[in-house]
């Protein structure tokens, strides 16, 4: 049951994410790579075997955890979104630094296999995209 919940959340989460991003145009989800914060778009790829299996409650966990390194670290980084897979899980932040991003991982004992910056964001929007 706890399986089918998660599966329910992901699905709701993932066409939430598809509406909102064809709704926007992509000069605008672009606009977004640095906020004025002075912060960078970073995609982190984290293996963990079996985390398309994580209960509820072990994400929650997780999330805490995260959260509270992040507290701690102040404005320089910020998550805003995970994507959980069979064995990785691939994390959205904000962030000064690839540093930061990577003492993140440190400090909360996640693994960071692949700190990536993101250079465009491409959607369906893109295909008409008028030059």
């Amino acid at each position: 049951m706890k399986t089918l919940k998660s599966l329910l959340i992901l699905m709701i989460l993932t066409a939430s994410f598809n509406a909102f991003s064809q709704e926007k145009s992509v000069e605008l989800l672009n606009s977004e790579l640095v906020n004025d914060k002075g912060l960078n778009m970073y995609v982190i790829e984290r293996n963990i075997p079996g985390a398309g299996n994580l209960t509820t409650e072990e994400l929650q966990a997780i999330s805490q955890t995260s959260c509270g390194v992040l507290d701690s670290m102040g404005s320089g980084i910020k998550w805003l979104h995970s994507y959980v897979t069979g064995d990785k899980v691939y994390c959205i932040y904000m962030a000064k630094n690839e540093d930061l991003v990577r003492e993140h991982a440190k400090k909360g004992g996640f693994p960071a296999n692949s700190v990536a910056p993101v250079k465009v964001i491409i959607d369906p929007s893109t295909a008409t995209v008028k030059k």
